[in-house]
């Protein structure tokens, strides 16, 4: 940490609490010797912190180990961080199936709920799903409320910084649905609403496939294909919120629509759904030969789609996750495809994290939120010049 002068005391303040609390969550328990001796403060200062911390409610003495001595008197005092002192929620809305995890603030997942929706389910049955979700893990847990220090929600479609759906035509009723105004009044914490491939691919990045790359593609591989990618570890969301908008890309050249690409029968395939699609698949391995070329259409625009956005960014790895993923000979094809493009193609893996990605990805946002209000010095520091 670089030395600060003249500075405001409360500045200095916050940037000693977060370098002491950053220090203690990385230790399992710490003395005041280790704090003073891992953070490079003075004693007297590490007092006064940890003091601080402590009456927060982020910080308390640990219980001294049975037998444990020293040389001469009691053993030294041990503190902890208090990762039960606040807890997050990661939301998945999706067009089947309202899914919601909840954590500590270590991230260790506490607690989940499960609600299936109709897919044609208006807006606000599917919030009411939400909240439903939401108070059913709340009780079966034991958690209040008021101990949430942030949400996380994940949705199809294009979202605005303030959580606006500017276009989401995967949820009946989403377009320019105010999707964080609304939920914010549910909760007394930050609620940060993210398209849902983005959220994924920062699970994966956390705990998935992606957890050595930090240039990475992921696709959420579905009826309308969608991606979100990662540079240099960072979340890359584009100026207005819409990278990875793969599956407009048949637009450009007025190709055949997705009904269209996967009809076995000359006539767009209605209702376009995960079964009908799934159906058509089932009879391509059975070997029906208009399911074939429905299949081999659908890989051909998917393969496409996913090249292109290799092509512009050069990623290190390229993870295929939806529910399309589990289809068989997705990734083969795409393996294959990126070969003939790309002068350095990258690695493609199918998810680690399956269906759970796009929750997960959530609760990361949330808990990410949560580290930079306590632990980001650098932040801190950049905020206040």
């Amino acid at each position: 940490m670089g030395r600060l002068t003249g500075g405001d005391p409360s500045l200095l303040r916050r940037i000693n609490s977060a370098v002491v609390l950053h220090a203690l969550r990385a230790a399992e328990t710490a003395t005041l010797t280790d704090l003073v001796n891992d953070t490079g403060l003075s004693r007297p200062t590490v007092e006064g912190v940890v003091e601080g911390l402590v009456a927060a409610g982020l910080v308390e003495e640990a219980a001294v180990a049975e037998g444990a001595t020293r040389r001469q008197g009691r053993p030294a005092r041990r503190f902890r961080f208090r990762v039960e002192a606040g807890h997050l929620l990661g939301i998945e809305i999706g067009p089947h199936r309202i899914a919601a995890l909840l954590a500590d603030l270590g991230g260790r997942v506490r607690g989940s709920a499960h609600v299936e929706v109709p897919a044609a389910a208006p807006a606000e049955e599917r919030l009411e799903k939400v909240r439903t979700a939401v108070t059913d893990l709340l009780g079966r847990t034991g958690v209040p409320r008021s101990a949430l220090r942030a949400v996380g929600v994940a949705t199809p479609g294009i979202v605005e910084a303030d959580g606006t759906v500017r276009l989401g035509t995967a949820l009946p009723g989403w377009t320019g649905l105010r999707l964080g105004e609304r939920l914010r009044r549910s909760f007394r914490c930050p609620v940060l609403v993210e398209n849902d491939a983005n959220a994924a691919a920062v699970a994966e990045h956390w705990k998935g496939a992606a957890t050595g790359s930090d240039d990475v593609v992921f696709v959420l591989a579905g009826l309308s294909p969608g991606a979100g990618s990662l540079i240099g570890g960072r979340l890359h969301r584009g100026f207005g919120g819409a990278a990875g908008e793969i599956g407009a890309l048949h637009l450009l050249g007025r190709e055949a629509t997705p009904e269209e690409v996967l009809s076995t029968t000359g006539e767009p395939l209605h209702p376009l759904d995960e079964a009908q699609v799934a159906g058509v698949f089932a009879r391509a391995r059975q070997g029906d030969e208009q399911a074939r070329a429905a299949v081999a259409r659908y890989l051909r625009r998917l393969v496409h789609d996913v090249a292109a956005l290799v092509l512009a960014l050069d990623p290190e790895l390229v993870v295929v996750g939806g529910w399309a993923a589990g289809l068989e000979g997705v990734l083969d094809p795409l393996r294959t495809e990126l070969a003939r493009y790309c002068l350095r193609p990258p690695r493609v893996a199918q998810s680690l994290l399956g269906e759970a990605a796009v929750a997960t990805g959530a609760l990361r946002l949330a808990l990410d939120h949560v580290e930079e209000q306590l632990f980001a010095v650098e932040s801190t520091v950049t905020a206040r010049r």
